[in-house]
């Protein structure tokens, strides 16, 4: 029975009398009756018929014919940290408002598991990946790129593949400046996973905005590890195990940052008064335990990674972008009363 027929654009150029691809163009254009495909009156009769009939587009039908699938892949270290589930909330913002669905796996920060996670997301048909997990070195950036698949990275960077990222650099120097005109002068770095351009480029600028203020960090009070609080907790045991106690102890993350702070207490030392203290990104965490740190536009990051993809997909020249910083002064940085 013809009632008992699926509506398809078939069934629907059938009964118009129109050739299945003006169907298809006329549905298909966001604005309906654009006469690139059809006279408005023909494209008023194709789109009151399909209402009449209650044709839906079938999206896996469409990506076939246009080698698109409107999806995206992200893949993060693990969407437990809030750092990347902020900015990954940013990506799903921005893919919502252009009609894109997201599929996001966590990697656990290993790059065989990226791999493997990424792969499997091409082998279902995503247009183009985000990554939030890039280390400094990983051939497999440089594959993907050999293979012409779309992709930009997020969070961190690698070699010169398109990037999203906060710009570590000054954050780290915005984190020295407010130490030295504290007038502190022992400083230590809880600096996390040396792997990856966050940890090198924050640490690199905090260096280098003490030297240029006649002030240094020994070798020896770079501490290096991961991102998490246990990581921050080792970190700075490490540190106090050293020798004299630094004035000041600047960590690349908020959360090593409030490892650190726990091991600052239990030892009897006042915060900040005997130790100042400083974290990166500004969680809404670090707010909860008065933590000074440097505010990173993560959402956005985000929501610039996706436009950025996107732009990628269609043909356009990239580039990285490094979004602005911002030092926020609590409670664990103020500076020392005068004596």
């Amino acid at each position: 029975m013809a009632g008992a027929e699926s509506v398809t654009l078939k069934t629907l150029a059938r009964e118009l009398g129109l050739n299945v691809s003006t169907v298809s163009r006329v549905l298909n254009d966001p604005a309906g009756a654009d006469s690139r495909w059809a006279s408005p009156q023909t494209s008023a009769r194709i789109l009151a018929l399909a209402n009449e009939r209650g044709y839906t587009r079938n999206p896996h039908a469409a990506s076939l014919r246009t080698a698109r699938s409107d999806m995206i892949g992200v893949i993060v270290p693990r969407l437990q940290d809030i750092v990347l589930a902020t900015m990954y909330e940013g990506v799903d913002e921005a893919a919502n408002e252009q009609g894109l669905f997201t599929v996001v796996a966590n990697s656990l920060d290993v790059a065989d598991t990226r791999r493997v996670k990424a792969d499997m997301l091409l082998d279902r048909r995503v247009d183009g990946l985000i990554f939030g997990d890039a280390h400094l070195t990983d051939p497999y950036f440089d594959e993907l790129r050999g293979r012409g698949v779309p992709f930009v990275l997020i969070n961190r960077t690698c070699g010169d593949h398109p990037a999203v990222t906060c710009d570590d650099y000054l954050g780290g120097r915005l984190v020295a400046e407010h130490f030295a005109e504290t007038g502190r002068t022992r400083f230590g770095v809880v600096a996390g996973d040396a792997s990856t351009s966050t940890a090198r480029d924050r640490v690199r600028g905090f260096v280098d905005g003490l030297a240029e203020r006649g002030l240094e960090v020994p070798a020896e009070r770079i501490v290096h590890g991961g991102f998490d609080a246990p990581a921050g907790q080792r970190a700075a045991i490490r540190l106090l195990e050293r020798g004299d106690v630094p004035e000041a102890i600047f960590a690349v993350n908020d959360f090593a940052a409030i490892g650190a702070l726990g091991v600052l207490q239990e030892r009897g030392l006042r915060v900040p008064d005997d130790v100042a203290l400083a974290g990166f990104n500004d969680t809404q965490l670090a707010a909860g335990v008065n933590l000074t740190t440097v505010r990173s536009p993560m959402r956005e990051i985000g929501r610039r990674g996706l436009q950025t993809l996107q732009d990628l997909i269609g043909g356009k020249d990239v580039h990285s972008v490094q979004l602005e910083p911002a030092l926020v002064v609590r409670g664990t940085a103020a500076r020392v009363a005068a004596v």
